[in-house]
């Protein structure tokens, strides 16, 4: 049942002119003996309707032909028999139809086309009709010309629908591929930052290892071998990873010279914030314990993009920043009584940046208006065992 109402939503027009159709033929059957029946036989009579409406029948594949053929057999059928087609009245709902898709013609040279089609073929089954009268060769054929028109307005309401949806979707499409440049481009961003944090890292080892080395007796030439093999690795893999950054980084982009921040620098943060124009109160619950130094700058990053976004975008007057130290986890919850947050700052970082770093360490990011108006950013960042 689904099927077969799908089916009839899908092609009702066809069904509908399938069934004036066979009415006409049933009309055509049950009144043969009235006066004004047409002359000819059935034999003829009625497949010469189902032939007429046929074509209608593929106006999907033919919107123009199928409808413009129906009126052309029409005239040609009142040359064999002039009362024939003015003697089913289904027809005349089928020919009304039929001038109506003949206006909704996307083709604006087809649809003028269709309208002299439709009025042509009807002025002439009027003129063949024996007494006819003047008033019928203007009234009939202007009840075609009201239904094309019809079938015209219609038209141009979709064209206006059809370009809308369109700018639409171009529109949807653009904003995807701004969302995916602006990931990708945050992605560097924080893989440049990481390679900072784990340069230092493997700086200080290669430095420790080569400190251990010098110190070891001459007894102990073996080790003092393996552990040159250890410096010269981690000297490789330090040189690989200024040759990758060089890479990652964009031409007109120049290296950082300062460290990289951390939570400790957000008294400095603030006091910039509240300089540019939106006051920022800080609060700090549990006891703060050292972080890894990946989660510490993204936190601090969290909070940057947060109130960039509050203080460019939201309108806002004033906002908070909650920093929680839980035993396994960091929260952050930035909120403003603005009125609303951009998902980026035009250069590929706000939201987008932070549901990126979120991701990056498996924690969770939430952001939205807040019951009491205002906008709230909240993050979860995981801190492991091993990492702390």
């Amino acid at each position: 049942m689904t099927r077969a109402r799908q089916l009839a939503r899908e092609y009702w027009f066809e069904l509908a002119i399938a069934g004036l159709g066979i009415a006409g033929m049933l009309e055509l059957v049950v009144g043969r003996d009235t006066p004004g029946a047409p002359t000819v036989s059935l034999w003829f009579s009625v497949p010469a309707i189902g032939a007429l409406v046929v074509p209608l029948l593929f106006r999907r594949r033919f919107p123009f032909a199928g409808p413009a053929a129906y009126f052309i057999l029409a005239a040609a059928l009142s040359y064999v028999d002039p009362v024939l087609v003015p003697f089913v009245g289904s027809l005349v709902l089928v020919g009304l139809a039929a001038a109506f898709v003949l206006g909704n013609m996307l083709s604006g040279p087809k649809a003028i086309a269709g309208l002299f089609i439709s009025v042509g073929a009807v002025v002439i089954i009027v003129w063949e009709i024996p007494g006819s009268t003047a008033s019928w060769l203007v009234f009939i054929p202007m009840r075609q010309a009201v239904a094309w028109a019809v079938g015209f307005i219609l038209r141009e309401r979709t064209e206006q629908a059809e370009a809308a949806e369109e700018r639409a979707a171009q529109a949807e499409r653009e904003r995807e591929a701004a969302a995916r440049v602006a990931v990708a481009e945050e992605r560097s961003r924080i893989a440049r930052e990481l390679h900072d944090i784990v340069a230092h890292a493997v700086s200080v080892m290669v430095l420790q290892v080569g400190a251990i080395r010098h110190k070891l007796p001459v007894v102990l030439e073996e080790e003092k071998d393996a552990l040159r093999g250890v410096e010269q690795a981690g000297r490789r893999a330090l040189t690989e990873m200024r040759r990758l950054l060089a890479a990652m980084r964009r031409e007109d982009e120049e290296a950082e010279l300062v460290p990289q921040p951390g939570l400790d620098g957000l008294d400095s943060l603030l006091e910039e914030i509240n300089r540019a124009g939106l006051p920022v109160e800080l609060h700090v619950d549990g006891d703060p314990v050292p972080l890894p130094r990946g989660i510490d700058l993204s936190a601090y990053r969290i909070v940057q993009e947060g109130l960039t976004n509050a203080l460019k975008h939201a309108r806002a007057s004033d906002a908070d920043v909650t920093v929680r130290y839980l035993p396994d986890e960091l929260e952050i919850e930035i909120r403003d009584n603005g009125q609303g947050s951009s998902t980026t700052d035009g250069l590929g970082h706000g939201l987008v940046g932070v549901r990126e770093r979120v991701k990056i360490y498996g924690g969770e990011m939430s952001a939205g208006t807040a019951n009491g108006g205002g906008f709230v950013l909240s993050t979860r960042l995981p801190l492991g065992v091993d990492e702390r």
